[in-house]
């Protein structure tokens, strides 16, 4: 498939839509109705490592941001500091300055073509100049003042020994976790502003990677399935997907030239899981 052909599942409509997510295989039968198909994604390089990582902190911040017990704000404020390690290696807001340029020349590209959704178009395209702008706006050391905040810091240090962060070793963060909601909230949500330009354009990003690919019907034999990858086509993710009720999980290696899938059932807590026996149907999607 040629890179026009993934740029259009992006902005085509009509029969050339991009095909739903709950899409199941032929001829494998359709999962149960209470239990959705399941997607499993391996990054193919270090900065889509990243990105997923900031991805899934920020999800979890956001989930429990809104929460009125301690025990969410304990949450929140762990996913926070674990992002601040993150952005400490690296330059993650420039490869996201990065990415988004690059992505918005790669759109601009379509307007006027034939076939193309030029009012979709131009609303991804708005957005995404909208996240560049606020990431720009944000300057390149929009974290440090996180960062050099004693009140982080401490509960940072601590939180690095095994229950380090109960009311004995830090009697300022118990007090902290017991003031009214309302004041943790805001206090988050002063945090959380910090990051957010980051985050969001990083969900972005990995939105539009995500949507421009098309799934496709593919068999492992055995239980294994070998993929090799076109070199002067990068490959930043790949996704399997499978039944909820199938029973089994993906193992994924290899990196941005090849890979290795291999089919794993489930057997319990307490067992190992073993390789599946018989021919793995199964959803690829390479996205490049």
């Amino acid at each position: 498939m040629s890179q026009d052909d993934l740029q259009r599942d992006l902005l085509f409509t009509g029969p050339e839509a991009l095909p739903q997510n709950s899409r199941m295989f032929e001829p494998a039968p359709e999962p149960r109705a209470e239990l959705a198909a399941l997607t499993y994604e391996q990054p193919l390089n270090e900065r889509m490592r990243m990105f997923m990582r900031l991805e899934f902190l920020w999800q979890q911040i956001s989930h429990h941001a809104g929460a009125s017990h301690a025990w969410g704000s304990r949450a929140a404020v762990s996913g926070l500091l674990e992002i601040l390690a993150i952005t400490s290696r690296g330059d993650a807001r420039g490869d996201a300055l990065k990415e988004l340029e690059r992505q918005m020349t790669a759109l601009r590209d379509y307007q006027n073509r034939p076939g193309v959704d030029d009012s979709r178009l131009r609303s991804i395209v708005r957005v995404l100049e909208q996240r560049r702008d606020e990431l720009n706006a944000a300057g390149a050391n929009f974290m440090q003042r996180l960062r050099e905040s004693e009140f982080l810091n401490a509960i940072k240090h601590r939180s690095a020994i095994p229950g380090g962060t109960c009311e004995f070793d830090l009697p300022d963060y118990f007090y902290w976790l017991n003031l009214d909601p309302a004041r943790r909230d805001s206090d988050l949500a002063d945090w959380l502003a910090t990051i957010r330009p980051l985050c969001e354009s990083v969900s972005e990003l990995l939105w539009i990677t995500r949507e421009n690919a098309r799934p496709r019907a593919e068999i492992a034999p055995g239980g294994v399935y070998q993929i090799a990858f076109e070199r002067e086509r990068p490959v930043q993710l790949l996704r399997v997907t499978l039944p909820g009720d199938c029973g089994l999980f993906p193992e994924v290696s290899g990196s941005h030239h090849r890979c290795s899938l291999r089919f794993l059932r489930w057997t319990g807590l307490n067992q190992r899981p073993v390789q599946a026996e018989l021919d793995v149907q199964f959803l690829l999607t390479t996205c490049y």
